[in-house]
């Protein structure tokens, strides 16, 4: 497709989808959510460029390939095991570590972020995986 006015408002809406993708992200791991909306909601922003753009020219701008997303979502995943494993608990145990961050109070952080960014980027390659093999049988 050759919008000019859709190549324009490109990146507004992918910064838009991706910040949403991200929100979902870090949500999601206390609410419903987390790693699989917020793949799909980043896919998408990868996607929405296709529209505006050639498939070709948005496969060679994005950094890593799609089987790379889905490769460093089961490292992720396979990462979410380790603080249980080391603290002697089941295996998907939700192990949770505070850090002060002097006036703002503690932040939590807990192996079921780590869980969800490994879904998140999973989500997100096999997503691309799936569009790119769609649009390249023309």
């Amino acid at each position: 497709m050759n919008s000019v006015i859709l190549q324009l408002a490109t990146p507004y809406i992918r910064s838009l989808l991706i910040f949403f993708a991200l929100v979902a992200l870090l949500r999601g791991h206390n609410n419903p959510g987390g790693g699989f909306i917020g793949g799909l909601l980043a896919a998408l922003s990868i996607v929405f460029s296709t529209f505006a753009f050639n498939r070709r020219k948005v496969q060679k701008k994005i950094k890593i390939e799609p089987g790379d997303y889905v490769a460093i979502g089961l490292a992720f995943f396979l990462l979410s095991f380790l603080p249980s494993i080391f603290k002697s608990q089941l295996l998907m145990k939700g192990i949770w570590v505070s850090i002060p961050m002097g006036a703002l109070g503690q932040l939590e952080l807990g192996s079921p972020l780590l869980f969800d960014i490994g879904v998140f980027m999973a989500v997100i390659g096999v997503v691309l995986i799936f569009f790119f093999t769609l649009t390249n049988s023309k």
